[in-house]
């Protein structure tokens, strides 16, 4: 009898994994046959999906590689995550060059922009997470040591390392109660969680829910962001377009904007064009975002790219940045910082601004899953931002009293330094992984 009942019980199980991965694989194939729609509409879309297809023969020609190399796979889903795995492939590196690394992102808004990433020897997007794809990853490529960045967690990709011995860590992890992992009926998602060798935790709520659910092999270790901010302060070098547009004058930097987050701001920026410059550097630069913000700004604007931006930049009020890759050097020209996204989609990356010591602002609609930013509003060096009148109420406070201002100065700076060294933790796990 009791046979009887353990080979029903086992046969559920079965059945129960069965049926959930056949639900998972097809809301796999349905998001791909999506994409492939909307390519035909969206541009973003289209890059995603003809990427992967252009990309499909180079990445089965270049693996597998010589059983001498050392390969380590970084898999990020965007920008933000590539980030964050940055300062872990430079430390890599920099302790042993001749190591491979392969970096591969979801997201075109990753991948464009970091395809040419120096320290990176293979950069691909990463094949759809079929049983199929998985398989010929872990097979063909065969990483040494797989990385997945936040909150990269594919199911047939981990249990295709798992059944290779290939050891999977998480880094940057962040995880919160209302996830699937942690409902009663999770139980396939809690498998794909088991299938990591190790967490690396951002903070104490991701240790705790990882070990409620039985996994202990997880460490409170923080973002290696703020190592990566706390480098760009170091190695700076003058920005003399930013250096002459300051002409040591208050500064408000303005960071990866949305046309939501200029909502707010054109009418704060235009009140106050006596007592403050704006440097604005949108988040993504079209023309016609760039033209509509030039012409709501009643100041003088000057764009980076213009040719006479020097010789005029002294006296214009709005320095407009229309090319990318110079904003975490721009907030150091900064007394402020309002950082973009928090009324869209979600808050863009604070600590650039925080790194350099000024009080930051943002939108009150979309910041509450970055640690970072509830961290900072708590200890009163960053500033949710409701509306336009509110910016004005906050700006106002912190300009009047120059204790608070200094405060929140302190704070900000303070905050990063607390925060270092995730990145060398990390690497020395690594170091033993790969000998």
């Amino acid at each position: 009898m009791k046979f009887h009942f353990l080979e029903r019980r086992s046969n559920l199980y079965l059945w129960d994994r069965i049926m959930t991965e056949q639900v998972y694989t097809l809301g796999v194939f349905l998001l791909r046959a999506l994409y492939r729609v909307a390519g035909w509409i969206n541009p973003k879309a289209q890059k995603f999906r003809k990427g992967r297809k252009d990309q499909e023969p180079i990445l089965k020609t270049t693996f597998p590689l010589p059983s001498s190399d050392v390969l380590v796979w970084f898999h990020c889903s965007s920008l933000g995550e590539f980030e964050q795995g940055r300062p872990i492939i430079e430390a890599l590196k920099g302790w042993k060059p001749g190591l491979k690394i392969l970096l591969t992102f979801f997201s075109p808004s990753g991948y464009e922009v970091r395809k040419n990433y120096e320290h990176a020897d293979y950069i691909f997007y990463l094949p759809w997470d079929t049983r199929g794809n998985a398989q010929w990853f872990a097979e063909t490529v065969r990483p040494n040591l797989a990385i997945f960045v936040k909150y990269e967690f594919w199911y047939h990709y981990s249990q295709a390392l798992k059944n290779r011995n290939i050891p999977l860590i998480s880094t940057s992890t962040i995880l919160r109660p209302e996830q699937n992992f942690f409902k009663p009926y999770g139980s396939f998602f809690r498998r794909i969680l088991k299938n990591f060798q190790f967490f690396f935790a951002q903070n104490q709520e991701s240790v705790d829910l990882l070990k409620g659910i039985g996994i202990t092999s997880v460490a409170l270790t923080g973002d290696t962001r703020f190592d990566r901010v706390n480098q760009i302060v170091k190695n700076r070098s003058e920005n003399s377009i930013a250096f002459h547009f300051k002409n040591k004058k208050k500064v408000m930097v303005i960071g990866s904007a949305w046309p939501e987050d200029m909502a707010v701001l054109v009418p704060f920026i235009n009140k106050h064009l006596s007592d403050l410059k704006f440097i604005i550097a949108p988040h993504e630069i079209q023309e016609s975002f760039l033209q509509s913000i030039e012409k709501s700004v009643k100041g003088v604007t000057l764009r980076h790219s213009s040719p006479d931006v020097l010789q005029r930049g002294i006296n214009a009020d709005v320095l407009l940045i229309d090319n990318i890759g110079l904003l975490s050097q721009l907030y150091g020209y900064g007394e402020y910082a309002f950082v973009g996204g928090a009324y869209k989609d979600g808050l863009h990356n604070i600590l650039e601004a925080a790194c350099f010591g000024i009080p930051i602002f943002f939108g009150d609609k979309s910041y509450r899953k970055f640690q970072e930013a509830n961290d900072l509003i708590v200890r009163g060096g960053a500033f949710a931002i409701r509306n336009g009148a509110h910016l004005d109420s906050a700006f106002a406070k912190l300009e009047d009293t120059p204790s608070a201002y200094q405060e929140a100065c302190r704070t900000t700076q303070a905050y990063v330094q607390e925060n270092l060294g995730a990145t060398e933790k990390i690497t020395e796990y690594c170091k033993k992984i790969l000998g």
